[in-house]
């Protein structure tokens, strides 16, 4: 069977955008039409995905109790959905393994499968959302890379700072930087963690606030991969609407 040269290059390019988004795409969740989307996009951007790619899903009420959650997919994107009203949800979205070939190609492969395979990054996305006050969080251990609030997030209010810690493998992790309005403007750095993994970041918005943070992590004598690459983010709602 003779394959069309253009569909080739059409999926090589798809190939290397999806690529590229899975670098630099976040995960987030909202709540719309009464359902609790899992949305993955950057700012204003939201990207259609393969729903299996949303591989956790987890909720808990307002003593931090776990919540029995399911994970709807749908044909371009999941949804989480809690057995019972939900004071927190996080979920978590694995892209896999991609590897640069001697090409300058990235494939969606574990390295020991590429031959001549270089860089190579298993990239993993985690979202942690607050919808009730005075959630006591659990620990939160299935989540690589949290942005742990210090403060009720619904309490502080639009313009104030709130105290944040962000944990790596469930460690205080310094100097990592911190999008404070990661759906308007996801380029911009608000602060950086200090030694202690912590910061403060000004609530931006009356509606959905999106604090998101990412980093790499260099991995040793592992035949697949060179790096995690781990993104997160808290999301919460910064002004009660009353009608």
């Amino acid at each position: 069977m003779r394959i069309n040269p253009s569909f080739l290059a059409l999926s090589l390019l798809a190939t290397t955008l999806f690529a590229t988004q899975a670098s630099a795409h976040g995960l987030w969740t909202e709540q719309r039409r009464g359902h609790i989307e899992v949305v993955f996009g950057e700012g204003a951007e939201d990207t259609a995905y393969k729903p299996e790619k949303v591989t956790g899903g987890w909720a808990w009420d307002q003593a931090g109790k776990p919540i029995e959650v399911s994970i709807e997919r749908l044909a371009d994107h999941a949804r989480l959905k809690p057995a019972s009203p939900a004071a927190a949800v996080a979920a978590e979205l694995d892209l896999g393994i991609w590897t640069r070939n001697p090409e300058n190609k990235w494939l969606n492969e574990p390295r020991s499968k590429v031959t001549g395979g270089g860089e190579s990054i298993q990239t993993r996305k985690y979202s942690l959302a607050i919808y009730e006050h005075g959630v006591k969080l659990p620990a939160l251990d299935h989540l690589k890379l949290v942005i742990v609030p210090q403060a009720d997030p619904l309490e502080v209010g639009v313009g104030k700072a709130l105290p944040v810690q962000v944990l790596l493998d469930g460690k205080p992790a310094a100097g990592i930087k911190l999008m404070g309005d990661y759906r308007s403007a996801p380029e911009d750095v608000s602060t950086e963690t200090d030694a202690d993994g912590r910061a403060t970041v000004v609530v931006r918005n009356e509606g959905l606030n999106v604090i998101a943070a990412q980093t790499s992590v260099p991995v040793k004598d592992n035949a697949d991969y060179t790096k995690r690459g781990l993104f997160t983010s808290l999301t919460f709602v910064g002004a009660e609407h009353h009608d």
